[in-house]
This record gives C-alpha cells, structure tokens and sequence, in this order.
C-alpha cells in the first residue's frame, strides 16, 4: 500500500532589498552609538584598552564591512521569517527579531561567554545591543512591504 506524501505550499517571501539596507544601515548606526556609550565597561569586559585595539592593525574597512553585511544577512533572514510565519507587519517583525535575539543569540553568547568566563555585564552589553537591533531591524523589514 503506497502512501502519499502531503503537499507542503509554503508562502512565497517577497524581499524588499532596499528595507533589508535600510534595516541593516540603522542596526549599524546603533551599534556606533550602543558601543559610544558601553565604550569603557565594554574595554573593561574583553579586558583590553582602545590603545591596545588600535594597536593590533586590523583594516576598520574590514571591520566595519563585516558588521554591516552581517546586518543584512540577519535583517534578511528577519525578514523571511516575518514573511514565513504570518501577515508581514512592523509587530510581528519585532516580535521575530525579539524571539531571535532572545531564543538564539543569548544563549549561543551565555554559552561562549560562560566558558570562556567572561562577566555577565559584558553579556548584557553585547546581547543588549543584538536584542535591540534586531528588534529595530524586525520593525524595518516588518513594516516596509515590497510592493
């Protein structure tokens, strides 16, 4: 006896690429202005100085390349997942990015941080600002539907 198999028919994701680098462009200004602010708990948490890190030589291109790629990647998946889970709207994008920063970022970092014993002050800085971001980021693509 043969057995069928359900069609599975999922929504179809519609990305807005300019929502996605508006969202990821507004995540990186809040990282500017997030590690501003946390600059000197933050140096005190990875245990360096600024001199030290401006010391090392790394390219701030590179840096700053890679921060705001990353950015769109998670903007773009906040946004497939808006799309994926219901109707495409600025709370349920917040309500994405929250749950993301919540149910895997934080406990990805506790778990790296726990081990490499790092304080949990710099763990609320750093997840902090990924909650946040993503959050922003969620009301951006959740908001902004391609047309």
């Amino acid at each position: 006896m043969a057995t069928t198999i359900p069609q599975i028919s999922a929504p179809r994701v519609r990305l807005n690429y300019l929502a996605i680098v508006i969202a990821a462009i507004a995540c990186f200004l809040l990282e500017a202005g997030w590690y501003t602010y946390f600059t000197k708990p933050w140096l005190a948490g990875i245990g360096r100085s600024m001199e030290w890190l401006m010391s090392q030589g790394v390219n701030p291109a590179l840096q700053y390349g890679t921060a705001l790629v990353s950015a769109v990647v998670i903007a773009a998946t906040i946004s497939c997942l808006t799309q994926l889970t219901g109707k495409q709207t600025a709370l349920r994008g917040i309500m994405i990015g929250a749950l993301l920063a919540l149910g895997l970022e934080l406990p990805a970092m506790a778990t790296e941080y726990i081990f490499e014993v790092r304080t949990w002050a710099l763990l609320g800085i750093n997840a902090g600002y990924w909650f946040f971001g993503m959050t922003i980021m969620g009301a951006i693509v959740g908001a902004w539907k391609k047309k």
